[in-house]
């Protein structure tokens, strides 16, 4: 069994006459990971920015409990802290939010008027935060009641902080590779340390000494000595560090905001894995043709070969902001970014070339016919092309919300998860191929069928391109908002952060499987046709 985001009971599985699904990874138990702190229960608490959700996680037996649902006030924690009443206070960063969940469950708003506020920290019954942005605050707030009182600003993107044994308040500059210190009551800051790679938190461990994480792909993690300044630096290959705890004992357990989970880091590197790393997604999804598979994951893009060696949430080829759309191309990769990008990546040469920029939520893509690289802009509703040159040009407009699209040998295919529709696209018109159906959006060609995946209904359906008619082919998918659970769109994505869009994405593997992101629960699902005792294949089972 696999309990996981989306079911619980880890019992649900797809069901198809046409079919075998298997998953290539096993579900995602914890829906990214960014604060991790110790709860007065002994437990160790896990803000899952992505998902918008708390869990507790019992670092022996590796049990997960959400203590903070999807559906609370709380859209997206970041970072969190325990006052000496044992009242949870939670950085909400994108809405700009502070709040408090008393001990008894109720949630009180401490302030609604921060920017990007993410690290927190408690000294005794004093409550401190500051703001992730350029020329950020770190303030005292005061959940009773009362101004909140600015201790300094300039801060260039802060992030988790903590007091330390000299009675300063630390905290890193993520952007500069520093690491400031000021005193609680208020005064001058001092500039503490330089030149540390890519600092996204600082913590004391059991003896005092100062941790710093990375955020970068190799997992660096510096100590610094307090009283010295000796430092020292290892490499630990978790991806994406977020930030860390040390229990009792002064072992130190290390969150990864690119690919969740939690890990128990040791002095020298060394990581036992508590709550298994997984896909945060995954969004698009792809297949090179050595069959190694591509997942464009919000934070990364991941890679599964199908080996049982994987690791559950894949390896992460590369951390990228944002990272929505991706397919495959002759060993290139071309990736779409939220941020409104469109990439080039060539994995062999480890080399990327921007194509385009400005785009209004890019989302799914495809190499066309004569190689130019199509687009669909689901912000600005239209599908457009980028040739070689990077030139862009408008191949259809007045859409409503363009998801994904797939070309056959001469046509393009866009889905419009809005609208309910797949349209083709036929002289710069949008025409309809099939409507009433319920938020398409992964699209893919197979032979002379057109799939796409109805995230509504949670099921695969197939589009003859020669009749017009359509069949379910596979139902109840781990994919879109777990049952029951109704949030509104995301906003559009600026600096320094967003949630991501849902979008299901649907590839066609080279031995002519379809892979399916399953990223209700965080899976990539293949699907091989069944064949009958004939050797036929099984088709068309259902309306």
């Amino acid at each position: 069994m696999h309990p996981n985001r989306f079911d619980d009971t880890g019992l649900r599985r797809p069901t198809s006459e046409r079919f075998d699904v298997r998953r290539l990874n096993p579900p995602n138990r914890l829906w990214g990971a960014n604060g991790v702190t110790f709860g007065p229960d002994g437990r160790l608490y896990v803000a899952q920015f992505l998902a918008g959700q708390i869990s507790a996680v019992d670092p022996a037996s590796a049990d997960v409990e959400v203590v903070v649902e999807l559906d609370s006030p709380v859209q997206a924690p970041d970072d969190l802290a325990f006052g000496a009443d044992g009242s949870m206070y939670i950085t909400d960063l994108t809405p700009g939010r502070v709040w408090r969940r008393s001990p008894s469950g109720e949630y009180g708003l401490v302030s609604d008027s921060l920017r990007a506020p993410n690290g927190i920290t408690c000294i005794g019954d004093r409550l401190f935060v500051n703001e992730m942005a350029m020329n950020g605050q770190l303030l005292e707030l005061f959940p009773d009641g009362g101004d909140p009182v600015v201790l300094t600003d300039g801060l260039a993107f802060g992030n988790a902080m903590q007091l330390g044994p000299d009675g300063y308040l630390y905290y890193p500059h993520m952007m500069d590779n520093q690491v400031w210190r000021i005193p609680p009551d208020g005064g001058t800051p001092e500039l503490f340390a330089t030149d540390v790679h890519d600092p996204v938190a600082v913590r004391f461990d059991q003896g005092g000494t100062l941790t710093v994480l990375s955020r970068g792909i190799a997992g660096i993690v510096t100590r610094i000595d307090l009283a010295t300044g000796d430092r020292s630096v290892v490499t630990s290959g978790v991806a994406g560090l977020d930030n860390a705890a040390f229990d009792a004992e002064n072992r130190m357990y290390v969150s990864s905001f690119a690919s969740g989970g939690v890990t128990e880091m040791h002095a020298d590197g060394r990581t036992r894995e508590i709550v298994p790393r997984g896909l945060a997604g995954p969004y698009g999804i792809t297949v090179d043709l050595g069959g190694t598979v591509h997942a464009a994951d919000h934070y990364r893009l991941a890679r599964l070969t199908g080996s049982p060696t994987d690791q559950p949430g894949g390896a992460t080829r590369a951390l990228m902001p944002f990272v929505h759309g991706v397919t495959a191309d002759d060993g290139l990769l071309h990736v779409t970014s939220q941020f409104g990008e469109v990439r080039t990546e060539d994995p062999a040469h480890d080399t990327a070339r921007v194509r385009a920029t400005g785009l209004n939520e890019p989302g799914g893509l495809a190499v066309a016919p004569d190689g130019s690289l199509v687009v669909a802009e689901s912000g600005a509703g239209r599908v457009v092309r980028i040739d070689e040159t990077d030139t862009l040009t408008v191949l259809a407009e007045g859409l409503t919300h363009p998801v994904d699209v797939a070309f056959d040998d001469t046509t393009c295919y866009v889905s419009d998860d809005r609208l309910g529709a797949v349209l083709r696209i036929d002289a710069g018109e949008a025409v309809t191929v099939a409507d009433g159906l319920g938020a398409p959006q992964g699209l893919a060609v197979l032979d002379d069928e057109l799939f796409t995946i109805e995230v509504e209904h949670r099921r695969l359906r197939a589009i003859s391109l020669i009749t017009g008619e359509s069949h379910i082919e596979a139902e109840d998918l781990a994919v879109g908002l777990p049952p029951g659970i109704a949030r509104p769109h995301p906003g559009p994505v600026s600096p320094p952060a967003g949630p991501p869009r849902q979008f299901a994405g649907l590839a066609v593997d080279p031995d002519g499987s379809l892979l399916l992101s399953a990223n209700g629960e965080g899976s990539v699902l293949r699907l091989t046709t069944r064949r009958r005792d004939n050797g036929t294949p099984v088709k068309e089972t259902g309306n």
